[in-house]
């Protein structure tokens, strides 16, 4: 028998990708190191060089899934228009449309971040989205667009109401027929909260 050699390329991505992949479609109950180490064509072992167990896999796949999600907000919000109303809808919609698109992976994110072997590197990852909501707050305050305020005061039921949306259209709750027409309404909401 023929021993496996290493992965001759980036078997860390190729494992998270698999991984993914697995999540998708069967869920996180179904993952498997040593099943993702025979896709991959690697020995059992291979994969405790990047993963020390499940839990390591299903922590790095979360803090990707989080600087995926971060890239895709910093990416709309900076394309939007310089109003705070026009920064705001576009967070919600890249937000929502992230979380239709990868409602699984959502899940695990928020799921593993609140996991008490969670890494500092996921916690990091997992602030970013605050920190971007909050400097778009701060900044809307700056240039009078919001009340002057605490910052978290505001946030706090601006990022409840976009999640709870979002949850909704993941659920199957809302059609996307409903999701589609109910955004708009959901971010003059939320601009009402903020008092702009």
């Amino acid at each position: 028998m023929q021993a496996r050699r290493y992965h001759h390329g980036d078997l860390r991505a190729a494992l998270l990708a698999s991984a993914e992949r697995v999540l998708r479609e069967r869920g996180s109950g179904e993952l498997s190191l040593r099943e993702l180490a025979r896709e991959a064509g690697v020995s059992h072992a291979a994969p405790s060089r990047h993963f020390k167990d499940k839990q390591a896999l299903l922590d790095a796949l979360a803090r990707e899934g989080f600087d995926r999600m971060d890239a895709a907000l910093r990416a709309a919000v900076a394309a939007a228009g310089e109003s705070f109303a026009d920064r705001l809808d576009a967070l919600a919609r890249a937000y929502v449309g992230f979380a239709t698109g990868n409602a699984v992976l959502l899940d695990l994110m928020y799921t593993v971040k609140h996991d008490a072997a969670a890494s500092a590197e996921l916690a990091a990852a997992s602030r970013r989205l605050g920190e971007l909501a909050f400097s778009l707050l701060t900044d809307a305050q700056a240039r009078g667009e919001i009340p002057a305020g605490p910052v978290e005061a505001i946030g706090l039921p601006v990022f409840s109401t976009l999640h709870g949306f979002a949850d909704l259209a993941v659920n199957g709750t809302l059609t996307p027929a409903d999701v589609t027409a109910g955004l708009g309404p959901v971010v003059a909401y939320m601009l009402r909260g903020c008092g702009g």
